[in-house]
């Protein structure tokens, strides 16, 4: 596919044989930004494990300090109290078998984080073909299914992102928006990185992070350590 010129203009200003710093890469994806809306700054990390076993594994969440920029939708299974809890944290859709009906019924995916008592999963069960494949079933591991509902609903509205392995063994998130400021860019890189780097399994031998590449949503890769950076005087 042939690129424009502007993505053509972008690449001459990243030398693809260097690594950066982190706070150097942030940069350069701040640069090599040009298109005409806001684009998210993305972050793509291939690991030294083999996702096709099950004690290698990476999977969890955490919540990146300056959010994504992104306003997400969050769903909720509840009932009762709980489902008045969810209500009053800024759940944007709350309910049970009404939901999991309209989903089913009218192929609906209005919703970015879903979120379920451990009470209602047997329910929610039925919505895994449609939701895993989106990455949107409740997960433990990710925080997702909790009897604290208000405090799972308000971390995902303040930029909770989860992170797993795809079948490459690369892990794609979002860390913010390119109008962040540099250093806000970095505090959600750092505190992504350390998680990942804590989430290493037991299982995993040689070298842990294969590959770290920052881009903006329509920018070239850029290349970067890996590591946690410091801002850049």
């Amino acid at each position: 596919m042939k690129k424009g010129k502007k993505y053509r203009e972008a690449v001459k200003l990243v030398d693809r044989e260097k690594i950066y710093e982190p706070a150097e890469a942030l940069e350069l994806v701040k640069k090599t930004a040009t298109a005409n809306f806001d684009e998210t700054v993305e972050i793509h990390v291939r690991l030294g494990v083999d996702s096709r076993h099950a004690d290698q594994q990476v999977r969890g969440a955490v919540v990146l300090p300056h959010g994504t920029g992104q306003s997400r939708r969050i769903l909720v299974f509840a009932k009762g109290a709980k489902a008045d809890e969810a209500t009053a944290a800024g759940a944007d859709f709350v309910g049970a078998e009404d939901l999991v009906d309209k989903i089913q019924k009218e192929n609906w995916f209005d919703f970015d984080v879903v979120i379920a008592t451990p009470d209602l999963m047997g329910l929610v069960g039925r919505l895994g073909r449609v939701l895993g494949p989106k990455g949107l079933m409740p997960n433990p591991k990710s925080g997702t299914v909790t009897m604290d509902v208000g405090k799972a609903v308000e971390e995902a509205k303040a930029g909770k992102i989860e992170y797993r392995l795809d079948k490459q063994n690369i892990i794609h998130c979002a860390i913010g928006k390119v109008s962040f400021e540099v250093d806000q860019l970095l505090d959600n890189y750092n505190t992504l990185m350390e998680a990942i780097t804590k989430a290493k399994p037991v299982a995993s031998k040689g070298q842990y992070i294969k590959r770290c590449t920052l881009a903006s949503t329509m920018g070239p890769g850029i290349y970067t350590t890996g590591r946690a950076g410091t801002a850049s005087n």
